[in-house]
């Protein structure tokens, strides 16, 4: 914007002259801009509400539609100490005996003292080394006891190599199998198999094995075993000391006899799920009411920068988040998600029951319902709770109908909150679907909110210039006035030299 410099002559406040002349126009721009932020505020709240909404989606919800939610077991043993194990779904519920005769070792070598008439370093040359001949060395990689399936790798060793060339060569042929490590002050080399059992033995010969200690008969060598247990009178071997048979991955820490494992449901598993997504629909639901039943704040109106200036940061926060708790008073769409949810938290679903026969249940069956209306806050009457919940003062203490169901019926549990479940993420499903307005997994129209936003651009822009030709045009007439009454001025004061010299 240019330089004004006006009111010379006549004395006048232009600049406020001007100002209230072209309020409505500056207050037209601050209403496009407030609006806009506003808008901005909005978007933001939008986004943070979809996200948590879509976590639920994905997450708890999505997992819940699936038996394997339901289907939680766990094992116990009787020897603790001895073994642990892992449950999976698909392990069947019985008591089984378990017997562990050995565990898995790695393959070790501690290579035989090297001698030379001087320091041993690992940039000693072999041929420095007593006894030493040039050769290859070669390895064997297997069980012993297996000879067809020996794996052997050779390497070559010249005169001019150092000892910790040999390593690095051992490395490179077998390093993903075998570990070499050269211990200067004990003059030795060492070795370990990379996995354990008795299949990874190994063993190093050739004509430069004895100078560097690594033949049978300068080394020591432990073999590599595998581990042994006997489940149900059957025998079963493996590389580590880890088992994965009919759904239980069974881990060996010590030999040890007559072990009882005992696989049976896990209650606990399946009350803690239910538990948890009663939870994240009760966090969704009362972050819904808390912005619907909000004041709506009408008589916060955005601030103008000036307004701003006059009123201390801590006032302008204050002020601009009571405008932003209303934004999304008595919100239409969040009003639809709320009906949709409740709606289906109040269904009730046909389900098979242990005995055969098929009943209507709902969740007040299980003892989970809302608390009462009266007694009730406003943005938590939405809320779940279960009967006999120990973290739930509200119902702790009433029968919990839910742990006793699961108990006697787990099954019929799993049928009615698998149902349930798939209501629910049916109906966001629906609820989230892409339109004109909103992107696909989306509760809100993003797509028409982004429009509106590059709508105001547009009308902050057109604003902003008709204030400014308003202004230019006030001040050209001004402008003219000044130069009029300079003129005016100027004259008078000739007029009166004139006249004053004839005196």
């Amino acid at each position: 914007m240019p330089i004004r410099i006006t009111g010379m002559n006549s004395g006048l406040d232009t600049e406020s002259i001007i100002t209230a002349l072209t309020s409505s126009k500056q207050t037209k721009l601050d209403t496009a801009k407030g609006d806009q932020k506003k808008l901005t505020w909005k978007q933001d709240k939008w986004k943070e509400l979809n996200k948590k909404v879509v976590s639920f989606y994905n997450g708890t919800l999505a997992n819940m539609r699936f038996s394997s939610a339901y289907t939680k077991k766990t094992t116990t043993t009787s020897n603790d100490k001895a073994v642990s194990v892992i449950t999976g779904d698909k392990a069947m519920n019985t008591t089984q005996k378990l017997s562990i005769t050995s565990l898995a070792s790695s393959a070790y070598m501690t290579g035989g003292k090297m001698s030379s008439s001087g320091d041993i370093t690992g940039s000693t040359t072999v041929d420095q080394l007593t006894g030493f001949s040039a050769g290859p060395l070669t390895i064997s990689l297997g069980d012993p006891e297996d000879a067809e399936n020996l794996k052997t790798y050779t390497v070559d060793v010249e005169s001019s190599d150092t000892i910790q060339g040999v390593i690095d060569k051992l490395k490179e042929k077998v390093g993903d199998k075998i570990n070499f490590n050269f211990d200067e002050k004990n003059g030795r080399i060492f070795a370990s198999a990379k996995e354990s059992g008795a299949e990874n033995t190994f063993r190093i010969s050739g004509s430069a094995a004895d100078a560097l200690g690594l033949s049978e008969a300068k080394a020591k060598y432990l073999d590599g075993s595998s581990a042994s247990i006997t489940l149900n009178g059957e025998t079963y071997t493996s590389n580590s000391n880890t088992f994965e048979i009919n759904g239980l991955t069974i881990t060996a820490n010590e030999v040890a006899d007559n072990i009882t494992l005992t696989t049976k449901q896990d209650t606990s598993g399946i009350y803690d799920n239910i538990k948890n997504l009663i939870k994240e629909y009760n966090d969704l639901m009362k972050e819904f009411a808390t912005l619907y039943n909000a004041d709506a704040a009408t008589k916060y109106k955005m601030l103008t920068d000036e307004q701003k200036d006059a009123m201390s940061e801590k006032e302008v926060e204050e002020w601009e988040n009571k405008i932003k708790s209303g934004l999304m008073s008595k919100d239409e769409t969040i009003g639809n998600l709320r009906t949709a949810l409740r709606t289906i938290a109040g269904n009730s679903f046909e389900i098979s029951l242990k005995d055969g026969t098929k009943a209507s249940y709902s969740l007040a069956s299980f003892g989970i319902s809302t608390g009462s209306y009266f007694s009730t806050e406003e943005n938590e009457r939405d809320a779940l709770h279960i009967d006999g919940d120990p973290d739930d003062t509200t119902t702790s203490g009433n029968t919990d109908l839910l742990k006793a169901m699961i108990s006697s019926d787990p099954d019929a549990v799993m049928n009615f909150f698998t149902e349930f479940s798939r209501n629910m993420y049916s109906k966001l499903s629906d609820l989230m679907k892409g339109t004109e307005y909103s992107s696909s997994f989306t509760i809100y129209e993003d797509k028409l909110m982004a429009s509106q936003y590059s709508a105001y651009n547009t009308k902050i822009s057109d604003a902003q210039s008709a204030l400014e030709a308003a202004q230019d045009k006030l001040y050209k007439k001004f402008s003219k006035m000044e130069t009029a009454l300079s003129k005016i001025n100027s004259s008078s004061g000739s007029l009166s030299s004139f006249f004053g010299g004839g005196s």
